[in-house]
């Protein structure tokens, strides 16, 4: 994408506007892009080196640029891939590098970080072999969490190898030498030319029913075509699957086949994959009396802190019963000093005491408080016959006036004037002749008494008008 000038301008104004709160540190800055680069994975990178500077005298490292027509990176090859490359870096010189891209935080420079160099021109056959290594390692083949460990004492192990050449005999002795308790088992098979990573593959399946502790695939030295048997991707796949650890010792140190990259362990030479199953019978007899050392001196120290511990314990404990047991003692001898223990008749006596003086405080204040309760009545009734006229007085009055006004609402009253009132059988006042019906019973109240009536006749209240 092409920026102008107007493009620029408009991003500074953007970036000013933008809040800087969520800015990344430069740490975190080159971390990110380091994380960014990583996630491309290695890559085969072709071109010509320029700048060359090393091997570093301190380091062993190399510096330099490749380019090509129109692009120029930066590369550093470690010291041990220098080492592998078997051949002279130099000005001119066109490569061929497989590895991956790094960003190197004490600068923020990006560099390619080779994991195998060669001389262009060598290139198909090696980029087939980077070309499956690298789709092993994707899948997971070469993951370290993948691979079995292989147990650290081996009695039984079995040498997948040819059976002609010096291999089998170099293994065999390293194996007796080391340690004679190992028992080794040998299958024979094919190690280069057409057929042979099939043939290598059943050899594994018979090693692999004999159930040994571990598979020692081996090989001597060869050319690269001569390895690449053990670049097959079938037998790769066999290896990593197999149900008994594999330990491979392909060729020589700077071999390094993509069989190693899946085995569960990889040394440099058949022999080191030798001594690296059978330790030898004098480091296992050392690292016993070492344990057992470790051992002794461990039990020395847990009983000498047990022996500290239940001395302290003991201590501790004669102290607390010692101290219970004063508690104690002091308990019982306070017990024991009252007197109701030592002379238990006081009890009785001090309580007849008690009720003595008591009845004597009750017939001494008898008579004071008679006295004091006659003083008390004489000085109420003194005071009641003082103000009893004016209490009584107004209420006096209030009395008669509600008295009269009751006289005067009283039904009695309006009875004594002739009136009278008429009741029917169930006691309801009569207030409408139209209630009554001939032959009915009431009963009359008037001013003085009453008496029972037999209605004979009834007047409706419009006739009388």
């Amino acid at each position: 994408m092409a920026w102008t000038t107007a493009d620029m301008r408009g991003a500074c104004t953007v970036s000013q506007a933008v809040d800087n709160s969520d800015a990344l540190t430069v740490t975190e800055a080159v971390a990110s892009a380091n994380d960014a680069v990583s996630s491309l994975g290695s890559m085969l990178v072709e071109g010509e080196v320029t700048g060359f500077r090393g091997p570093n005298a301190r380091s062993g490292h190399c510096y330099f640029q490749v380019k090509d027509e129109s692009a120029v990176m930066s590369v550093k090859v470690w010291k041990w891939t220098y080492a592998k490359c078997g051949f002279e870096l130099k000005d001119g010189l066109k490569l061929d590098m497989w590895g991956n891209f790094d960003v190197y935080p004490g600068k923020g420079e990006l560099s390619f970080l080779p994991k195998r160099i060669a001389v262009a021109g060598e290139g198909p056959l090696q980029r087939q072999v980077e070309a499956l290594r690298a789709k092993l390692k994707a899948e997971g083949l070469a993951d370290p969490a993948r691979k079995r460990p292989i147990p650290r004492f081996c009695t039984r192990v079995c040498v997948v190898t040819s059976l002609s050449g010096s291999v089998l005999d170099d293994v065999k002795r390293t194996l007796l030498r080391r340690n004679r308790l190992v028992e080794i088992q040998v299958v024979g098979t094919r190690i280069q030319g057409e057929g042979a990573p099939q043939d290598i593959i059943r050899a594994l399946e018979v090693a692999a029913k004999a159930r040994p502790d571990c598979i020692l695939l081996v090989r001597g030295g060869g050319s690269y075509e001569d390895l690449m048997t053990f670049n097959d991707e079938t037998l790769c796949r066999a290896v990593a699957a197999c149900p008994v650890p594999v330990v491979t010792g392909i060729g020589h140190e700077p071999d390094n086949p993509i069989v190693d990259d899946v085995s569960d362990r990889r040394a440099s030479t058949p022999t080191g994959a030798a001594e690296s199953v059978a330790p030898a019978l004098d480091e296992i007899v050392d690292s016993i009396n070492t344990r057992r050392e470790r051992l002794s001196r461990s039990m020395e120290v847990i009983l000498d802190r047990a022996h500290r511990a239940t001395g302290q314990q003991g201590e501790l404990m004669e102290r607390s019963v010692r101290a219970r047991l004063s508690h104690e003692r002091l308990n019982v001898e306070s017990l024991a000093s009252r007197r109701c223990l030592s002379s238990p008749e006081t009890i009785v006596s001090d309580r007849e005491a008690q009720l003595i003086q008591a009845e004597q405080r009750l017939l001494d204040a008898l008579p004071r408080n008679l006295e004091r309760a006659g003083r008390e009545v004489e000085g109420l009734d003194t005071r009641l016959a003082s103000i009893a006229p004016r209490i009584v007085r107004p209420h006096e009055v209030r009395v008669a006036s509600l008295a009269a006004t009751l006289d005067a609402l009283s039904p009695l009253k309006v009875l004594g004037r002739g009136y009278a009132i008429a009741r029917d059988e169930v006691g309801h006042v009569v207030t409408d002749a139209a209630t009554l019906s001939p032959g009915d019973s009431v009963s009359v109240r008037v001013g003085s008494g009453s008496f029972a009536a037999t209605v004979t006749e009834t007047t409706p209240a419009a006739m009388q008008e």
